[in-house]
């Protein structure tokens, strides 16, 4: 059950791609308030796994519960060069379906003022007119962790966040995590970087599908 202690918890999760098992009877743990480093070698179960505890991916056996919202940032994203989307556009897309304390919908003022402050949590502000897919990839992954705050999620699923920035943006997500948890939220990302699983508050990992000390 969850406790006011976990933004989300799952209970033996098992996956499996036809005949070959991906994860078998994995338990998690996300506290509020933490960074919580996802590691293992390639073909270990790690984006699996942050799939199934987003929601997107079905476990075969097991069970997730979550607590609060959830934001999921992949990898590598793009939009087709005939659906051109700015920095701000695909932030706002986080406040759609947005429906505060029972009411029908977030206002226009609302909704620009949740946008702004996303922008400038992961200091994309100057880009916000810039279009999406002329971004580097760590603006990408900043710009749809901006994309969650603006939504008001609570609890963040990252799949590599730092995979294929320099040593400079890495750190800037680091920290940018880190602030998040600091406000409350719980932040788990998938991480081959040695200094971010240094960095978490808690690391899971995985080796042949199953979770190891």
């Amino acid at each position: 059950m969850i406790t006011s202690d976990y933004a989300l918890r799952g209970r033996d999760l098992s996956f499996a791609f036809g005949d070959l098992p991906v994860l078998v009877d994995v338990n998690v743990d996300l506290p509020w308030g933490s960074v919580t480093a996802i590691a293992g070698p390639n073909g270990a179960g790690k984006s699996t796994l942050i799939e199934i505890l987003a929601g997107v991916r079905q476990p075969l056996t097991g069970a997730v519960e979550r607590a609060a919202e959830v934001a999921l940032v992949v990898q590598r994203v793009t939009t087709p060069d005939s659906l051109p989307l700015t920095v701000r556009e695909v932030v706002t897309m986080g406040t759609w379906g947005v429906s505060p304390r029972g009411s029908r919908k977030i206002d226009a003022k609302e909704r620009r003022a949740r946008v702004a402050e996303a922008l400038d949590r992961v200091q994309l502000a100057d880009f916000a007119a810039a279009p999406f897919n002329g971004l580097s990839g760590g603006q990408r992954q900043r710009a749809l962790l901006a994309q969650g705050i603006a939504r008001r999620a609570r609890i963040f699923l990252l799949d590599e966040p730092a995979a294929g920035l320099d040593a400079e943006s890495r750190e800037r997500t680091r920290v940018m995590l880190a602030e998040e948890a600091r406000r409350g939220a719980a932040v788990a990302c998938v991480s081959h970087d040695e200094d971010s699983i240094a960095a978490a508050d808690a690391v899971i990992s995985l080796a042949g599908g199953r979770r190891v000390s």
